[in-house]
């Protein structure tokens, strides 16, 4: 059903309830950090809350790692603690599931609620990603995965008020996060190997993956430059 009031009034009421409805959810998500204490989420945590119960300890875990991510606090740490909890294979299944549902969440509140909020902060920045992910969204997220630069949150908060399609965006991210999960899953899991050697084969695996990062970047360079020098 559409507005019934004037059109001028129709815009103002739609940006007023988009105003309201972005800080009320800012108002819950301060609200449920306090309350759940997110600053407390370690393995003393995962040892009294987690560990141990099965399907409703796993759904305990995504729920909180991907809120908690969600409004900023780093994916690596929270695929230390899946591997710390599950083990390095079921840690690392359980961290990557919760890490893109925290991505989708900051990068639909963007797109929904907070994009003339961000859009007033960082239009330089959204016009940057427009640019990189716009032609090659799938190619491009999975190479901002891959590197290890920049603020996870703030890559999905400007992409989601980006002009760049959803679902590659997010098939791109979901293989990219895969490495640094693997890798502080690996960190953080209890496999019979010396801890010596999981750090190390941990920072092999991170340099490798930083490296495939940068070269999918150069070549990426290399064709818009092909593609320019052709028009």
């Amino acid at each position: 059903m559409g507005c019934p009031f004037p059109a001028t009034i129709c815009r103002m009421l739609r940006t007023l309830l988009k105003s309201a409805l972005m800080i009320a959810a800012l108002v819950i998500l301060g609200f449920t950090a306090q309350h759940f204490g997110l600053d407390q989420l370690n393995e003393r945590w995962i040892d009294t809350t987690v560990r141990g119960r099965g399907i409703e300890g796993e759904t305990l875990f995504i729920a909180m790692a991907s809120f908690a991510m969600a409004i900023g606090l780093p994916r690596q740490v929270f695929a230390f603690l899946g591997g710390y909890a599950f083990g390095f294979v079921s840690g690392t299944a359980l961290a990557l599931v919760a890490t893109v549902v925290a991505c989708m969440a900051s990068f639909y509140y963007a797109r929904v609620l907070a994009r003339d909020l961000m859009k007033r902060r960082f239009s330089h920045r959204i016009e940057q990603v427009d640019r990189f992910l716009g032609t090659r969204p799938f190619q491009m997220a999975l190479v901002i995965r891959l590197l290890p630069v920049g603020s996870n949150l703030l890559t999905n908060l400007v992409a989601g008020v980006s002009h760049v399609a959803a679902r590659p965006f997010f098939a791109g991210s979901a293989l990219g996060f895969i490495p640094q999960t693997l890798i502080f899953a690996l960190a953080g899991s209890g496999v019979a190997v010396d801890p010596s050697v999981r750090l190390s084969l941990a920072a092999v695996l991170f340099v490798i993956s930083a490296w495939i990062g940068a070269r999918l970047y150069r070549q990426h360079r290399q064709a818009a430059q092909l593609e320019e020098s052709l028009r």
